[in-house]
């Protein structure tokens, strides 16, 4: 664990993640909250690899909403605090965020939110940046690896300057990219907890820590639009904002975070250092006007490199309406003038293509003849691959099931999801059977909707979807709704045995916490039993007794029921390297591509550990990648499918 060395000047190789939590611990952090979700998970991991030796409170939380108020917890009693989350999950803290900016912080409080530009482990590709706006506090963004650490050091100095909380934001090339990052020291804390609340009601030092006094905004929201003026104050100075350039470039580049390398490639790739000047913000909000003054000045052409929307070219432009008098009028490019598209990750070669059409330089590509070879080759040479779930999988066996149960009752039914590996119930690989698809736990709250619909006619079996992490994160309020509304729909919990999606992280379900220790479980049957939910609980790899509880629940038309589905992932520490049963295929009985539906075992159920032998006309088990599960022997129409116990 090189990130716990306490030496100066070294250089290390580190994960941008791994960077951030580096800085963190140089920054004396003591707390750290958040919930998994990808490109931000490994900051948590790696700090609670280092919670013994230095002495960290490190939990992963039920949510991201109770991740920021855990984390405040420890600013109000005056130590430094971190809390990490994704994109999505700013969102889902953001009540208490708007709240927490404006009660103010004591210790050094930092809220770090890793953005996924391309929606490449994710379902959107939303901005964390609006929010800083939004509920007004200081936003960061590293442009390197070495930034990603300082940055995060000098984040928390910054909050207990202003009182308040600071953003950080990464994305996932930043996140997930390694780069070398020379070390400082290590500080020793012997911090103690100690919340005030013994001073005047308005004293945000001593007294009670509250968002906002009824009738008052004056008192809170302008000590706090004061805190925001001292952030762009300091901003003017951060040795973070750098420029690298001609003193009068005839282009100028405003870029952040991982935008600035793509931008100094671009520059270097088309050799035109001596035109074209690089101003890097790493304090994005609120913008230093002397700072955009002074460079706008000296240049009429700017070009703004950001991902994802037009944030900070917006902000600019109100900058530079503003100073226009003294500025001069100046010509934009970037994602309004479509010079950068405004979905999708950026890279060098989006820059370069900007940079040659402003400049009118000639850039030489690869050929088209060459692109035109290369896809011909993609498409004829390498085989199609849809999106799968796992050899082995449970939740593959779930919507086999549920599929199946839906058919035979009839009525149109169908399902409604959220996120999770069970996604690929939208597609072939997951028998088409979602049909909503949106937050954590909304394939519930939708389902629940869908239940009241029968005063309007409606007659379809509802089904919703979620995995286990998410029934504590956000499904449980769902189902709570529907109880309490009766409303006849069923909810299917697929209960994997961890959040299996981000790396197995533990969530209440599981009794051990984010350091590994010991703790008190929750039973996720026990509960929807309390609040008042028909439950069931069930293998899913029995398929019979799967289906045969599906249909129970589906005809079973009052009330709202649960059937839990447990059965680990198979890439789980609980099933990884342990095989029950070793698979094979008695070709003499296989009827292959007479099953009735052509191929259903490699075609329709579709376990990457089937394969189809052409050559043969048959099915064969893929010994490298099959985890034994033995379900394909209970699909298989000819019983041509073998399954023999491992002792």
């Amino acid at each position: 664990m090189s990130y716990l060395i306490d030496s100066e000047n070294n250089d290390y190789l580190l994960m941008g993640n791994e960077a951030i939590a580096r800085g963190a611990l140089e920054g004396g952090v003591h707390v750290v909250s958040g919930y998994p979700g990808t490109p931000s998970s490994e900051i948590i991991e790696t700090l609670s690899d280092a919670a013994t030796e230095r002495n960290l409170y490190v939990e992963w939380s039920i949510n991201e909403k109770v991740a920021l108020e855990v984390a405040s917890a420890a600013s109000f009693a005056g130590l430094r605090a971190m809390c990490v989350m994704k994109q999505n999950g700013v969102n889902v803290a953001s009540d208490f965020l708007l709240h927490l900016a404006s009660s103010g912080t004591r210790g050094g409080m930092v809220l770090v939110a890793c953005d996924d530009p391309g929606a490449l482990s994710s379902v959107n590709e939303g901005e964390s940046r609006t929010f800083a706006r939004l509920v007004e506090i200081p936003l960061l963004e590293p442009g390197d690896f070495q930034e990603a650490k300082d940055i995060t050091k000098w984040a928390f100095e910054l909050s207990e300057e202003i009182r308040n909380l600071v953003m950080i934001r990464s994305v996932t090339r930043m996140s997930h990219a390694s780069g070398n990052v020379r070390y400082g020291k290590l500080p020793h804390t012997d911090a103690k907890a100690d919340f005030r609340f013994d001073g005047p009601l308005t004293d945000p030092e001593t007294g009670p820590v509250i968002s906002m006094l009824v009738g008052a905004s004056k008192l809170q929201h302008g000590p706090q639009q004061e805190k925001i003026k001292k952030a762009a104050a300091i901003f003017e100075d951060c040795p973070f904002n750098t420029y690298e350039g001609p003193e009068k470039p005839e282009l100028l580049i405003i870029t952040s975070s991982a935008c600035n390398l793509y931008s100094r490639e671009a520059v270097h790739l088309l050799n035109v250092r001596d035109r074209v000047g690089i101003l890097k913000l790493a304090t994005t909000w609120p913008l230093p006007p002397g700072l955009i003054k002074r460079y706008l000045s000296c240049t009429e052409q700017i070009l703004v490199v950001e991902e994802v929307l037009p944030i900070l070219e917006e902000n600019i432009k109100i900058l530079a309406a503003e100073m226009a008098h003294e500025t001069g009028p100046k010509t934009f490019y970037g994602k309004n003038a479509g010079n950068i598209p405004s979905v999708g990750e950026l890279n060098p070669d989006i820059v370069v293509s900007a940079l040659s059409s402003i400049l009118d330089v000639e850039y030489r590509t690869i050929s088209g003849e060459f692109v035109k070879k290369a896809a011909a080759l993609v498409e004829t040479g390498a085989p199609a691959r849809s999106l799968e779930l796992c050899p082995g999988c449970p939740h593959r066996a779930s919507l086999w099931s549920i599929h199946n149960a839906l058919a035979m009752d009839g009525r149109n039914g169908f399902v409604c999801g959220d996120i999770g590996c069970y996604v690929v119930g939208l597609l072939p690989g997951g028998f088409n059977i979602v049909k909503t698809l949106h937050a954590m736990g909304s394939g519930s709250g939708v389902a629940g909707g869908f239940g009241k619909l029968k005063q309007f006619g409606m007659d379809q079996p509802v089904v919703a979807v979620c995995g286990d992490s998410t029934f504590f994160h956000a499904a449980m309020p769902a189902l709570a709704n529907a109880i309490h509304n009766n409303s006849p729909f069923t909810m299917v919990i697929l209960d994997n045995r961890g959040t299996a999606m981000t790396g197995f992280q533990p969530h209440p379900g599981i009794p051990v916490n984010a350091k590994g220790e010991t703790v008190p479980s929750l039973d996720i049957a026990d509960i929807c039993r309390a609040m008042g939910a028909k439950v069931e609980v069930r293998d899913p790899f029995d398929l019979e007794e799967t289906r045969q509880a599906l249909h129970h629940l589906i005809e079973h038309e009052e009330g709202t029921k649960v059937l839990l589905l447990r059965q680990a992932c198979a890439l789980s520490p609980e099933r990884k390297g342990k095989q029950r049963y070793r698979m094979n295929v008695d070709e003499e009985i296989c009827i292959g591509e007479n099953c009735g539906c052509n191929r259903l075992c490699t075609r329709i159920f579709g376990c990457p550990g089937l394969l189809w032998d052409k050559e043969k006309g048959v099915g064969r088990i893929n010994d490298i990648i099959c985890v034994g599960c033995g379900v394909c022997a209970d699909i298989c129409p000819a019983g041509a499918i073998r399954k023999e116990e491992v002792v």
